[in-house]
């Protein structure tokens, strides 16, 4: 086994504690396998090690490469998720009598089930507001909140109000109680209780904890990074004090922060909880060349809270190409282009942000009829419920007739939620259906409703009626009148049981507003939202940047990373320097997925590129890695915004290069260097735009995003250190 000197520093590590910095690409599960085989060479017992992968996929493909290079008749150690660790671990506890027996739910449709029950239980006096919590949306959010509470061993009522979530989650706390009673009821346990359990009985015995200890000499945990607090603490249990822990991650990959993972764990929080540790960099990446590995530096490279290591190209990586394009049109010229060098589309995969930024990727691919397959398959634009929903409203507006049917009827009252039990609203459009009128306020059917949602009802019934005299309308003007009479903003903020997923759901009105006024007529933009699709396994994937942790594709095409969806951040969402951080290293692991191709793509028309973009320096890098390509690197020297970056790079692979600084702009003027001067009422004069003034002020303090409402030119949105501007100072009150 051919290993690099960092490799082997990793392999050949001696006593105490270690931790290994990987890059993305490094060869870690190579490293790890030498590893293990190094310590049973040395004698260590196979039963006195464990190893600890982050998922199934991960553990079978470690124990397969394992397995193929053990010496014949070779022992092997423990190769474990944290998940079949806890369950092994449990089944001794329940053997001990330490906990009582349960079955574990391996399905989720029995997890939702409980949920449900739990739901129903915790607002049995409230109806209206139970049935928009039984939505398949809030249910997954309960799910996500009880499996938090179980990941960070928090206190339920603690952690709710810790979190951003949304004003139709207030029984969580109360469901998350009934839950647990359903579940110790029936005898059951969720995949979150093979720790949780496990833990909570070894933290409140201590002799039970020392029966526990003392098995291990050595423990090996990869994608250390991503481990919550459950898991530090289990494992803190077992280790014990003789226990010597290996942690292999990669801090600037910590995406998972909602899941319970936290940046530091590889730092402050490892030498907390176990003490010193003998520190291994492994920052060679063998996935791409010197341009990619040269933009991951520079993309990451504001953060704070990360390692100061460099990703460094191995000799013979791709020679990875890198591009940006504006629009949909580079991303179907990239796919015909790779089809043409006689590639496989399976080899490409689109990323994303979140599952709406799709929607016009996955539009552009149905029209130009290229194939392709979606991660998840209830995310095809078209099975959405909203989505249909909105068709159904624009194909009312055609034809009339189909007022009369009490199932478009139903749909179309449903969607954006109107927050009434489903029974109420199918009655309701039966009658509507039948008579074409609006009960009185005194009809069985609305007599009990609270003023608002008959209030809304009535409204959304009278926008069904006026839609067939607005028929001739453009597709997004009639689109955008729709949504503004559903008042769908407001009511999908509400609705969601996440800000982030308010946020989305918003996003995506404004992407299929965006792509109605790209369609030819009505009748077509209809017959694309109600196309029946399916997955193609021979297509192009879609997939979303947290899907893809841990993969990797010849050909990555990252879309719609604008300002404002990627970093991801809204009126009602600010982007903290906390979250700029997190969404720094999304986008770090996005751009790390690609091997020889990277197109990065950004939407036209009024979205504003990325910061990412010109953090990453991609055009920089790429004059970068084509000097060091050639045989003789001398030349003009090239100007690079970061010199002392490019400068380690360079040093690092022993290679020089002549570097001069870029010219910096001329220093601003002391109000536009003040962060605090851009603020809500500034006037301000625009070079093109005139003047206007600071309606909302978003994102991150040192170069925020400015909205501004000009007097001739209405409502437009500005990267503040960017545009041309000049302060004019408060306005008159």
């Amino acid at each position: 086994m051919r290993l690099t000197a960092e490799q082997r520093a990793v392999v050949e590590h001696g006593a105490g504690h270690a931790r290994v910095a990987a890059v993305a690409g490094s060869g870690k599960t190579t490293t790890l396998v030498a590893r293990v085989l190094h310590l049973l060479a040395r004698g260590v017992a196979p039963s006195r090690l464990l190893v600890l992968m982050f998922n199934r996929s991960a553990r079978e493909d470690f124990q397969a490469r394992l397995a193929a290079l053990a010496p014949p008749g070779q022992r092997l150690p423990d190769v474990r998720t944290f998940h079949s660790l806890g369950h092994r671990l449990t089944a001794s506890l329940t053997r001990w009598g330490a906990l009582a027996p349960r079955e574990l739910l391996a399905a989720d449709w029995q997890v939702e089930r409980l949920l449900r029950q739990a739901t129903w239980q915790a607002l049995a006096d409230d109806p209206e507001r139970r049935e928009a919590a039984l939505e398949a949306d809030t249910l997954e959010a309960l799910a996500h909140f009880c499996g938090l509470v179980k990941a960070e061993m928090s206190a339920p009522d603690a952690l709710y109000e810790r979190l951003e979530l949304g004003e139709e989650t207030g029984h969580f706390v109360d469901a998350f109680a009934r839950l647990e009673a359903l579940l110790a009821e029936h005898a059951l346990m969720t995949y979150s209780d093979l720790l949780y359990r496990p833990l909570r009985a070894l933290e409140a015995d201590a002799t039970l904890a020392a029966r526990v200890q003392g098995f291990l000499d050595h423990v090996i945990i990869d994608e250390y990074q991503d481990i919550n607090q459950a898991q530090l603490r289990l494992l803190a249990t077992l280790a014990g004090r003789d226990a010597a822990v290996m942690a292999v991650g990669d801090a600037n990959q910590c995406i998972y922060e909602w899941r319970g993972a936290h940046p530091d764990t590889m730092r402050e929080h490892f030498t907390a909880t176990f003490g010193a540790a003998t520190d291994y960099p492994l920052s060679t990446t063998f996935r791409h060349g010197h341009a990619l590995a040269l933009a991951a530096n520079h993309a990451i490279a504001a953060n704070r809270r990360r390692p100061d290591q460099l990703c460094l190209a191995a000799p013979d990586t791709p020679a990875t190409r890198l591009a940006v394009g504006v629009g949909r049109a580079p991303l179907l010229e990239a796919l015909a282009d790779w089809q043409r060098d006689g590639r496989r589309l399976d080899e490409a995969c689109l990323l994303v942000r979140s599952w709406a930024l799709s929607v016009p990727l996955q539009l552009a691919l149905l029209q130009a009829g290229v194939p392709f397959r979606l991660a998840r398959e209830d995310r095809f634009v078209f099975r959405l419920p909203l989505v249909q929903a909105l068709a159904g409203y624009l194909r009312l507006s055609r034809h009339p007739a189909l007022l009369g049917d009490p199932a478009l009827v139903q749909r179309l009252l449903e969607q954006p939620t109107p927050f009434v039990a489903r029974e109420r609203l199918a009655a309701l459009a039966r009658r509507l259906a039948e008579t074409q009128a609006f009960p009185e306020r005194h009809d069985p059917l609305l007599a009990d409703l609270k003023a608002l949602p008959r209030r809304n009802l009535k409204r959304r019934w009278a926008l069904l009626c006026e839609l067939p005299r607005l028929g001739r309308w453009p597709p997004a003007r009639l689109l955008a009148h729709v949504v503004e009479r559903l008042e769908a903003d407001k009511v999908l903020r509400r609705a969601a049981a996440r800000r982030d997923k308010g946020e989305e759901d918003v996003r995506l009105l404004d992407v299929l507003v965006e792509q109605a006024g790209e369609a030819r007529d009505l009748e077509a933009f209809i017959e694309l939202l109600e196309r029946p699709v399916e997955n193609h396994d021979d297509g192009v994937l879609i997939t979303t940047v947290h899907g893809a942790k841990g993969l990797e594709w010849p050909l990555v095409a990252l879309g719609s990373v604008n300002e404002g969806d990627f970093p991801h951040y809204g009126r009602d969402n600010p982007l903290t320097a906390e979250r700029l951080e997190e969404e720094r290293r999304l986008f770090y692991v996005a751009i790390t997925r690609a091997r020889e191709r990277l197109l990065v793509l950004h939407d036209a028309g009024e979205h504003r590129p990325s910061r990412f973009l010109a953090e990453s320096a991609w055009q920089e890098c790429q004059r970068v890695a084509a000097r060091l390509a050639e045989e003789d690197a001398a030349g003009p020297p090239l100007t690079v915004s970061d010199p002392t970056l490019v400068g380690r790079y360079l040093t690092a692979l022993g290679r020089s290069l002549p570097l001069e600084p870029a010219r910096q702009p001329d220093a601003p003027s002391a109000e536009h260097a003040a962060a605090e001067a851009f603020s809500v009422g500034q006037r301000l004069r625009h070079a093109v735009f005139g003047e206007g003034e600071i309606a909302v002020v978003e994102g991150d303090p040192a170069n925020p995003v400015i909205e501004v409402r000009f007097r001739q030119a209405g409502r437009r949105r500005l990267i503040a250190r960017r545009a041309p501007i000049e302060l004019l100072g408060a306005s008159p009150a």
